[in-house]
């Protein structure tokens, strides 16, 4: 065992990992933080992404002891003063059915936003492209970050 120390969502904690723990089980097994899900243990489905010292990260692809001293931000730590601006336009969208994917999905559109405020939708289509949703057609997802960047544009 090996103790690990790092930021999580605005919070430090330190914890006891084994070396071969990831990241994702550490989260939702042993802190509690449940909006990462495991979707399919390979990193292509992106249900598990995390904020990673700000960059979108596969939480199921990343040792916890390669997250000590570093900032660990996940979808409790984005809303933690209410629905941002990316999760209301979702909601008032019905961007998501089942919501499944919706955690990963708002960090990486969190993300991309932090980095390019004002994305095209082919730029959008593919920062998002490593997000699987097997519900929604991806159509009313689109249209919500667009609609976020539009409303930003009129700002």
């Amino acid at each position: 065992m090996k103790q690990i120390t790092f930021k999580l969502n605005n919070e430090i904690r330190s914890i006891y990992v084994e070396p071969e723990e990831i990241l994702l089980d550490v989260l939702r097994e042993k802190l509690g933080v449940k909006s990462p899900k495991c979707g399919c243990d390979r990193g292509d489905c992106g249900a598990c992404a995390v904020l990673l010292d700000g960059r979108s990260v596969r939480s199921c692809l990343v040792l916890a002891i390669e997250v000590d001293g570093h900032e660990i931000v996940t979808v409790e730590g984005i809303s933690q003063a209410g629905l941002t601006k990316v999760q209301q336009s979702m909601l008032d969208n019905n961007a998501f059915q089942c919501g499944f994917c919706a955690p990963g999905i708002v960090v990486t559109t969190t993300e991309l936003l932090e980095h390019n405020p004002r994305p095209t939708m082919e730029e959008i289509k593919e920062a998002l492209s490593g997000n699987l949703c097997r519900c929604s057609g991806y159509l009313p997802i689109l249209e919500s970050v667009q609609h976020v960047v539009e409303e930003a544009d009129n700002e």
